[in-house]
């Protein structure tokens, strides 16, 4: 199963499968008809899996997996398992806001220094968006430990459907 990492908020495996690229690949087209928990995407060698609608929260994760050709009778099969990409960009645009306003406050700090002013209120909001970033990524973590289960019912059924 997947590893426990306590940095990772996208975990990824890889493994190798005595089986050819196409028939690990037809295996997901034909599990999408064959039961209604999941949501299976194919485009080209990738194979995208999450949750029905009916089944998931803001927090669902969706799994990726890439599917190469190693020889004939033999393929490497990629994973990545994440947030829903709407809830990750979201993330990382927070995340690039609060970095970008650190920046400004810094350059407004650096300037009232060189200046001789009082620079205590840009030091603050310096301080408030390091606190900020943090309860970012701990709200980010609290997630994915709220969907492990999810992730496990994923990884799961990727398993059984390769055989």
């Amino acid at each position: 199963m997947l590893s426990k990492n306590d940095i990772a908020l996208r975990p990824r495996f890889k493994f190798e499968i005595n089986k050819d690229k196409d028939t690990v690949l037809n295996a997901f087209v034909e599990a999408k008809s064959a039961q209604s928990l999941f949501i299976i995407t194919r485009i080209d060698d990738h194979v995208f899996i999450r949750k029905s609608n009916v089944h998931s929260t803001f927090w669902s994760p969706q799994l990726q997996i890439e599917v190469n050709k190693i020889e004939e009778h033999s393929s490497s099969v990629s994973g990545l398992v994440g947030p829903n990409p709407t809830v990750w960009t979201l993330f990382m645009f927070l995340h690039f806001m609060v970095a970008g306003l650190f920046i400004a406050f810094g350059i407004w700090a650096y300037t009232n220094i060189s200046l001789n002013t009082s620079y205590i209120i840009q030091i603050s909001f310096m301080l408030l968006m390091v606190i900020i970033w943090f309860l970012l990524y701990f709200v980010g973590r609290i997630g994915k430990d709220s969907s492990d289960e999810e992730i496990n019912d994923l990884y799961v059924f990727m398993q059984k459907t390769i055989g």
